[in-house]
């Protein structure tokens, strides 16, 4: 079971009897849609038909405005009357109303522009392949608006910007999703409860920033009992939580064992290091981003890791009856004290399987990484989201202040794996990520037993 119920922490909504076959719990209502959402597609189908129509007499184009509320209103009806669970819509209907969502824009551009057909096209796909996040996506949207472009201004008379866009747009997402069938990027479930989706930390930053006190801020949302820097504390409560078809706690050396179950007993050196090709992408991340955020600000060279890094576990008790429900590993600059991360590190059970979670909060959001266990040779562990498992992987999750109704999304196209080993008396840890399937950063540990109080100082032997 996960360590704490976040359920029940935080909202009155519980589970019904309805079991549903992928999350074990009941999925939320969607069946029928709702009046306000009819209405939505309505108003998007209608601006799309006044778009496409500009350029028709009046008659012509009040018949096109009505078309195109009725179309996508009905399309709505349909995609949802279909939806089963915290499945999100079907691709053909998310291809027609972004088609018709582009259709204003393109109309926009040529009525406050001189861009001509192949223009708009061009900057219709480079914006549908931004959307779309992987590379080949960005190549491969202008590569398409420009042949939209250059195809419809073949014909002869001037086409119609907003059929430019919305041509453009059908055309490459009907392609994107034939090329490219491995997502990087995917709406995985809108307004679904806590319990459908266990493999989500859901536990937000309730202001622009996080920082280093952040566990604390929630053990008073919580009302639980908070302990800053638990003496004696580890990321996860126990390894035999994780036990499962393909892994045995038992086979995990000693040391292992020890610094997952009692962190605080160790220290880490980091050393970092970043591929070529992601490290101006990541400054401007690291200035813009993490640190007002204060939040995933890892050091980008070996000189910043060397200034020193603090590493402490707050905790939670949630009804105080002294057993740790929620356990958050901070990391900060010794330096500056600036925060390197806050996550909270949870485990849970599903189908007979144990995974780890670790929630990483953001304003009103949370970033979770779920990662599968697997047995490392001579004793090692393995944490890693690149799994054919279906609960292993990354998710940005939105939750919603007062519902906390959960929209979120899978992010496939990022991997990471932790392999933790023991090697000539020492401990050391290799943290390797992926983006789009390339490598981007490893992140060296080398973990040290912490002098035992009243000891001399220097190396400590590991047990």
């Amino acid at each position: 079971m996960r360590q704490v119920d976040f359920t029940a922490a935080h909202s009155a909504h519980a589970p019904n009897d309805v079991i549903d076959d992928v999350t074990g719990t009941e999925p939320p209502d969607f069946a029928s849609p709702k009046a306000s959402d009819l209405v939505i597609a309505a108003l998007i189908g209608g601006l799309a038909g006044a778009a496409l129509a500009a350029r028709s007499n009046r008659v012509a184009a009040a018949l096109s405005t009505i078309g195109g509320a009725t179309l996508l209103a009905s399309a709505k009806a349909v995609a949802r009357k279909r939806r089963r669970g915290i499945e999100i819509q079907p691709l053909w209907y998310r291809i027609l109303s972004t088609g018709a969502l582009v259709a204003p824009l393109g109309w926009l551009a040529g009525k406050t522009t001189s861009a001509g057909p192949t223009q708009i096209g061009t900057a219709t796909g480079l914006l549908a392949g931004l959307l779309g996040v992987r590379p080949q996506k960005v190549i491969l949207g202008p590569l398409v608006g420009a042949a939209v472009g250059l195809g419809l201004a073949a014909r002869g008379r001037r086409p119609s910007p907003a059929a430019v866009a919305t041509v453009t747009l059908v055309i490459y997402r009907m392609l994107s999703a034939a090329v490219f069938r491995d997502a990087q990027v995917t709406l995985l479930a809108v307004r679904a409860n806590v319990a459908d989706l266990p493999f989500v930390v859901p536990l937000e930053a309730r202001s622009r920033y996080v920082g280093v006190d952040y566990v604390r801020s929630l053990a008073g949302v919580l009302g639980g009992s908070y302990v800053r820097d638990a003496g004696d504390a580890g990321i996860v409560a126990s390894l035999d939580n994780l036990a499962g078809p393909d892994f045995d706690p038992g086979t995990v050396a000693a040391e292992v064992r020890e610094f997952y179950e009692h962190t605080t007993r160790f220290a880490l050196d980091i050393v970092p290091e970043w591929r070529t090709w992601v490290r101006p992408g990541y400054l401007l991340y690291s200035s813009l981003v993490a640190k007002p955020l204060g939040q995933a600000n890892l050091p980008m060279n070996q000189r910043q890791a060397q200034r020193g890094v603090r590493s402490r576990i707050d905790t939670i008790d949630v009804d105080r009856d002294e057993i740790i429900d929620i356990r958050g590993w901070i990391r900060s600059f010794a330096a500056t004290g600036e925060p390197i991360y806050v996550g909270i590190y949870t485990t849970y059970r599903h189908d007979d399987r144990g995974y780890v979670s670790v929630g990483f909060p953001l304003p009103q959001s949370s970033f979770t990484a779920t990662l599968a266990p697997h047995a490392r040779a001579g004793g090692g562990l393995v944490l890693t989201s690149r799994s054919a498992l279906p609960h292993p992987g990354h998710y940005l999750t939105f939750i919603e202040p007062t519902s906390r109704e959960l929209t979120t999304l899978g992010v496939p196209g990022f991997k990471e794996e932790l392999d933790v080993y023991a090697t000539d008396g020492e401990l050391r840890a290799d943290h390797a990520f992926w983006l789009f399937g390339l490598p981007f950063l490893v992140l060296r540990y080398r973990i040290r037993r912490k002098p035992v109080p009243g000891q001399a100082t220097g190396a400590v032997p590991l047990a």
